[in-house]
């Protein structure tokens, strides 16, 4: 079994400085600082099989972002041992810089100002690509993501979807081995967000790249993602498949239940009390997670005492699984 990426026991600690508020808060300052540490990523351990596509995720401030840049040679680990494609980033090599690819959606590697052609032949010049390389690459690239209009045009007057698609086209013009994508659809429409994902698997399809993804969007993950890695305060909190990671609260389904009167009685209310009900603010609907083997029990209970004009149900969406395994921990 052939890893591009290797973690062992991987820690990146953050130094910082508190000091009390005002004029005299800053001159004790000057004289005694109080030192605060804190790690970003704690006794971390991973290993990403070639070609695999992986998905980091976590809340806000969880890690993953640090991790991706430790991985990428921006940021230094603190210690532990790091193997990507066979390189310590930590060096910054050449040849490994030209081996990886890191696409954050918050920030952009094009000039604002020209159109992203211009900033594609820097890049070429930067990654010593041959001119039939990228000329091939780029012609494959505009037609797999639909940019020849656009590719031309300053970078400051295309939307975001045609940004962020041409923020990938900058990525992979040196077809990377490995490619990190940090929130790549971030504040992208439905539509763009799915363009995005079908360039990747079918990019993938035949590159075989292999991708490590974070993002707060599920739909990323489940549609992309084979792997889940789970990252909490900077630990690994969960690494497995995505079916078992759906499985860590049981064989549940999520039911959405809307009613064409509110819901006030409070007998009425108690029936579904005991599935730990969201209601909205107007109690004209509710959505529960139920055990499979109670679906449709509970379906017909809900049918002979409830006002119902609708019903939609789907396995417990993933977000909630995170969210119910990471309070779970936390208690």
């Amino acid at each position: 079994m052939e890893y591009s990426i290797e973690i062992k026991n991987l820690y990146k600690n953050f130094k910082s400085y508190q000091k009390s508020p005002g004029f005299k808060g800053s001159l004790k300052s000057l004289f005694k600082r109080q030192n605060l540490i804190k790690s970003a990523v704690k006794n971390f351990n991973l290993s990403v099989e070639t070609g695999e596509i992986i998905g980091l995720l976590g809340p806000n401030g969880a890690g993953k972002t640090t991790l991706m840049k430790i991985l990428t040679g921006i940021v230094v680990p603190s210690t532990g041992e790091l193997q990507v494609l066979g390189y310590n980033p930590t060096l910054r090599e050449n040849e490994y810089k030209r081996k990886v690819a890191l696409v954050m959606g918050q920030k952009t590697q094009l000039w604002w100002d020209i159109p992203a052609l211009d900033s594609f032949h820097l890049l070429q010049k930067i990654y010593q690509i041959e001119d039939k390389q990228f000329k091939d690459t780029l012609n494959e690239l505009t037609e797999l993501l639909d940019v020849s209009h656009v590719i031309k045009v300053p970078v400051r007057k295309l939307s975001l979807g045609e940004r962020m698609k041409l923020e990938l086209m900058a990525g992979l013009l040196h077809k990377p081995r490995i490619l990190f994508l940090d929130e790549p659809t971030i504040g992208l429409d439905l539509l763009a967000q799915k363009n995005i994902r079908h360039f990747l698997l079918d990019y993938h399809k035949k590159e075989k790249t292999t991708i490590v993804l974070t993002s707060h969007y599920m739909a990323d993950v489940e549609a992309l993602c084979q792997r889940i890695v789970l990252i909490n305060n900077g630990e690994k909190a969960f690494d497995g498949p995505v079916s078992t990671f759906h499985q860590l609260l049981g064989k549940n389904k999520n039911i959405i239940f809307s009613f064409s009167s509110p819901i006030t009685n409070s007998d009425e209310l108690k029936i579904l009390n005991q599935f730990n009900p969201s209601w909205d603010e107007e109690y004209t609907q509710v959505e529960i997670s139920i055990p499979e083997e109670e679906f449709i029990n509970v379906c017909k209970n809900v049918l002979n005492n409830f006002p119902v004009s609708n019903i939609s149900s789907e396995k417990t969406p993933i977000e909630k699984v995170m969210q119910s395994f990471l309070a779970r921990n936390h208690s």
